[in-house]
């Protein structure tokens, strides 16, 4: 478990949070894909940017990336030997959205881009709830394309906050 990615079902399921986390104990450092993408007042990276961005962090040793940004998925997948997969329920996400927007209102969180202040709008909050279901389908092709990759890949399903707690407690990055 050297170069993992942490996807998840939408925003404010826990990604973030759980790769800061795992980074913690197994001493590597976790990237963010919003940081890499947002450029200062929610401005968007172009693709080039974006991608040559993940391929400096893709060629260390080690990694965590975190995000979803299908655009960029199958380059980190080819890179990736672990895939771990966050999915809880809508409620709590659309709960963590607004919290996270209550707690941070006129900040910049430290894993977006520099000068993003804290937003949030009905689109997002509708991009959540209409996508929500659909993902999990795609989800699950995702993890098991990566397995089928073979070469000792292996992927992780967290479906809720007691399972979470239980994998960062349990001795599986031998």
């Amino acid at each position: 478990m050297k170069k993992i990615m942490v996807i998840g079902i939408a925003a404010g399921v826990g990604k973030t949070t759980f790769s800061l986390q795992l980074g913690k104990i197994l001493g590597i450092n976790a990237y963010h894909l919003d940081s890499l993408f947002w450029k200062p007042g929610w401005v968007e990276s172009s693709l080039e940017e974006f991608t040559s961005a993940q391929e400096k962090i893709m060629k260390l040793d080690k990694w965590i990336i975190e995000g979803n940004y299908s655009n960029t998925f199958d380059s980190r997948m080819e890179q990736a030997d672990t895939m771990i997969y966050l999915e809880l329920p809508l409620y709590i996400c659309l709960y963590r959205v607004m919290k996270r927007w209550v707690l941070n209102f006129g900040k910049t969180r430290p894993d977006v881009g520099e000068g993003c202040i804290e937003k949030i709008d009905w689109p997002f909050i509708k991009f959540i709830i209409t996508t929500y279901g659909l993902r999990k389908e795609k989800m699950a092709k995702r993890l098991q394309a990566f397995e089928e990759k073979g070469h000792g890949r292996k992927t992780y399903t967290l479906k809720s906050k007691k399972e979470i707690a239980q994998f960062l407690q349990e001795d599986v990055y031998a």
